[in-house]
């Protein structure tokens, strides 16, 4: 069967999303930021030492939810980020707590999640799942090491995450998991190509899981940030720096010019407002259940990204919208 067949339609399914998308974006700029209640809410969030974690587990507790930050490294405390989201907690008087999680240990997820259940009163209302790495370089010099670094972090981690807190959410009949994903979870980039096969396997891992948790109650939601500053990448020039010092000699000749293409992109600036990725979470989470969206992406331009939603989510209504999963699929709001 020829492409030539296929391509008005998907021009036009293009040109749709890329309207849809201009249209959000111009009622979004319309609409004055609005202040939601989330008292009585418990999350616990993974990776608040910096970046989207840190911010998101501020910006939740100052709307009245019950937070527990955690994060890796933590010292009994002594961890400076530790301590510092701790004072500021006491100066707000907010209901923010920190707790050690490596996503990594099993042992520390189970004990991690025990606390927070405990501090929670029961089962936890939301994972906000946001700890991670980036890795840039070819792909050929992507040694094992290094794959199994970003892997387990990035998709493991977050699978750790989600088998700990679920069996109390489904007892309870509800609860939300947010996975922050990327815009680089439905577009590719070279010399990042592993840090997009985990974020594509975010992706795909948990849009299955929110059809096979629709019988139960429970939502999930997929956070796709476009660029903004982090410390994301500054912290991953140590994993990428220490992928290429192990790298063959010959390999490092032949992508010479891969390897400064992608330490440019670990030096790129942006002037984006990193607080709009805790600022999508708190509407999405004071949403009535059973209107929560499956994914929100999140960047002042999301063009590309709603244009390969609306093709997915198109081939899955194809594929899950009859049938024995048409319930589970009718379920979670695309």
């Amino acid at each position: 069967m020829s492409s030539r067949r296929f391509e008005p339609s998907r021009r036009a399914m293009l040109a749709g999303a890329s309207a849809l998308a201009a249209a959000a974006a111009t009622r979004a700029g319309a609409q004055p930021e609005t202040k939601q209640d989330l008292a009585g809410r418990s999350v616990l969030i993974t990776g608040t030492s910096s970046g989207f974690g840190r911010l998101t587990a501020l910006h939740l507790a100052r709307l009245g939810a019950t937070v527990i930050a955690s994060m890796r490294n933590y010292d009994g405390g002594r961890r400076p980020a530790a301590r510092e989201l701790a004072q500021i907690a006491e100066d707000e008087k907010l209901d923010l707590h920190v707790v050690e999680i490596d996503v990594l240990d099993e042992d520390l997820i189970a004990s991690g999640v025990a606390e927070a259940e405990e501090l929670a009163g029961g089962a936890l209302d939301v994972l906000v799942n946001n700890a991670g790495v980036g890795l840039s370089g070819p792909a050929e010099l992507a040694d094992m090491e290094a794959t199994r670094l970003i892997f387990e972090t990035n998709l493991f981690g977050y699978l750790r995450m989600a088998r700990a807190v679920l069996p109390k959410m489904r007892e309870q009949g509800e609860g939300q998991v947010f996975n922050v994903s990327s815009q680089l979870g439905r577009i590719l980039i070279p010399n990042l190509s592993m840090y997009c096969a985990t974020k594509f396997g975010v992706e795909a891992m948990f849009e299955t899981m929110a059809y096979e948790l629709a019988p139960f109650g429970v939502e999930v939601t997929i956070i796709q940030p476009g660029g903004y500053p982090t410390k994301i990448w500054d912290n991953g020039r140590q994993y990428s720096d220490a992928m290429l010092a192990r790298a063959e000699e010959d390999r490092l000749e032949a992508y010479d010019a891969h390897i400064q293409m992608a330490r440019g992109i670990l030096n790129g600036e942006y002037s984006t407002d990193p607080n709009d990725v805790p600022r999508a979470i708190a509407e999405i989470m004071a949403m009535p259940p059973g209107t929560r969206p499956l994914r929100r992406p999140v960047h002042p331009n999301t063009a590309a990204t709603d244009a390969a939603n609306g093709a997915m989510a198109q081939i899955q209504a194809s594929v899950l919208g009859g049938g024995a999963y048409k319930s589970w699929h009718d379920a979670v709001k695309d």
